[in-house]
């Protein structure tokens, strides 16, 4: 697939962490994601020990789902994804993650440019401290702070960023409100990708109502395998529309 392509239509991807997803849990979880249709496969975490190509190359042999690199830090950088994520965390002022990683990075990337799509990361609170505000070492912004989103999400357009993302945080209690992503995606043309705290089908149904164009889902598959499924009935519900 091209990078030009990606998200396309409103689409449903499964986020795996490389010090998770192995063996026969790894096995099962692609499966379903191979029979229900998943669109994409997002790799990464917001703090992992374990190769990230060594995830991708199981992915690989397992299914045929495009691969997608969600880098938490440096350390998950490898050109062996189909698309590059070029995450820049415009909600936090940690100059390491709007700019300094990135420069590290360019070098090894240049020769990989039409895999690499620059997204606004931009962390919502979800009612607890998350694994990325602590490891990232900022502040999210507050749900019921809605125009700071809206005006984060609007410089991040005006600079050029191909994408916005907004991440309630893996483990989230709750996902990013309804009301925020609707301000969001009526104040930006650019693609719109939610993740985080997504439990149920009816999460998934008001968040691509409210304007989504992908939807990320993670720690709540391993807990419902169903809802995988569940949730790329509802996409399809909405490609009809």
């Amino acid at each position: 697939m091209k990078a030009d392509n990606f998200p396309g239509k409103k689409s449903i991807a499964l986020l795996l962490d490389p010090d998770k997803a192995k063996g026969d849990s790894l096995r099962n979880i692609l499966k379903a994601a191979e029979k229900s249709k998943t669109d994409y496969i997002f790799a990464g975490g917001s703090l992992t020990f374990t190769s990230i190509d060594n995830l991708i190359n199981e992915i690989r042999k397992l299914c045929s789902i495009p691969v997608i690199l969600f880098p938490g830090n440096l350390l998950q950088l490898t050109l062996e994804a189909d698309v590059i994520l070029l995450l820049s965390l415009i909600s936090g002022r940690n100059p390491e993650l709007l700019i300094g990683n990135h420069v590290i990075a360019a070098p090894h990337l240049k020769n990989v440019r039409e895999k690499l799509v620059s997204v606004g990361y931009i962390l919502i609170s979800s009612g607890k401290t998350t694994s990325v505000e602590y490891i990232s070492q900022t502040q999210a912004i507050p749900c019921n702070k809605p125009e700071i989103a809206v005006a984060t999400a609007m410089a991040g357009e005006m600079l050029g960023l191909q994408m916005i993302y907004l991440e309630a945080g893996s483990g989230a209690t709750n996902p990013v409100p309804v009301n925020l992503v609707t301000a969001i995606r009526q104040n930006i043309s650019i693609p719109l990708i939610v993740g985080g705290g997504i439990k149920n089908k009816n999460n998934v149904e008001d968040i691509f109502n409210a304007g989504a164009n992908l939807i990320v889902l993670g720690n709540a598959v391993e807990k419902n395998p169903e809802l995988l499924s569940e949730a790329c009935r509802v996409r399809d519900k909405f490609r009809k529309i």
